[in-house]
This record gives C-alpha cells, structure tokens and sequence, in this order.
C-alpha cells in the first residue's frame, strides 16, 4: 500500500500486516511515517513517486490524502493491474484526470473514501486497546492553535 500525503494515516497498512510505501514532500512527516512502521518512504519532491514506487514492484492500493490532481494522478500509475485507488482528499475544482484506457485494461478500480465516522473512531479506539498504536504527543502554544482555528473558519 502507498500512502499519498502524510499525517494520521501513514503507518496504517501496517496495522494490518501490510508493507507501506509512505510518500509526501515532508522529510518530517517521513521520518514520523518510518517511525509508526512505514516500510519504505519516497520523498516526492526529490525523486518521482511513479519511478520509485514501480521499481519496488508497484502496489495493490493507493490513498491520496494529498488535494493535488497531480498527486492522484501519480498514485494511480503506481497502481499494479488488479489495484485500487482510494480517494480521501477533495481536490480544488473537482478536477482530475485518470487514464480510462489503462484503468478498463489494468482492472484498477478507483473508489471515495470519508474518514472520521463514529465507526473509524470505535475501530480506532478497538485498535488503541489491543496495543497496535501509540500516542505521538506534541505541545505547543496555544497562540499558534487560535491561529490555525481562525484559518480552518475561514476555509468555510
């Protein structure tokens, strides 16, 4: 499994025995994704996601955390015959662009994805009590937060 775009999701596949090819253009959030159990980590503004993924011999599946159309269209080449991409980011505008003819002769199949239902959360907090996560805490000041707060009111 690739994950596209780092944060909460990337040591995931891991839970479940995958192996996990975590990409993003953040050495940091690299680094956090090895740390939670991602496999490999493809830092996608040194090298081109495509060319390093395919060289580990492709993938099954492919979330895109990342909004970019670019970034969905870079997973979806990753993407072994059989495979599936998973969209969770809302690209700006709606706008991407999958080929039709290699998905119709690859068999991918591309599905939407909604995250942070009550049923994620129970699965989750199910995972948490079985021992396969971990808490990674970070404090910072609260200035910094009222800040972001405002920027997320302002996206409404």
């Amino acid at each position: 499994m690739a994950i596209f775009g780092i944060g909460g999701l990337g040591h995931r596949a891991q839970l479940h025995g995958g192996e996990t090819v975590a990409v993003d253009v953040t050495d940091g959030k690299l680094a956090l994704a090895t740390d939670l159990g991602a496999t490999h980590t493809v830092n996608a503004a040194a090298v081109d996601p495509v060319e390093a993924i395919t060289a580990l011999g492709g993938v099954d599946v492919a979330v895109v955390l990342a909004a970019s159309p670019t970034v969905i269209e870079q997973a979806h080449r990753c993407l072994r015959r059989g495979g599936r991409l998973v969209l969770v980011s809302l690209p700006k505008d709606n706008a991407i662009t999958l080929p039709v003819f290699e998905t119709v002769l690859k068999g991918i199949r591309v599905l939407g994805s909604i995250v942070g239902t009550r049923a994620d959360l129970a699965e989750v907090f199910r995972l948490h009590a079985a021992g396969r996560t971990r808490v990674v805490l970070q404090t910072r000041k609260a200035a910094p937060a009222g800040r972001a707060a405002a920027t997320m009111a302002a996206w409404r």
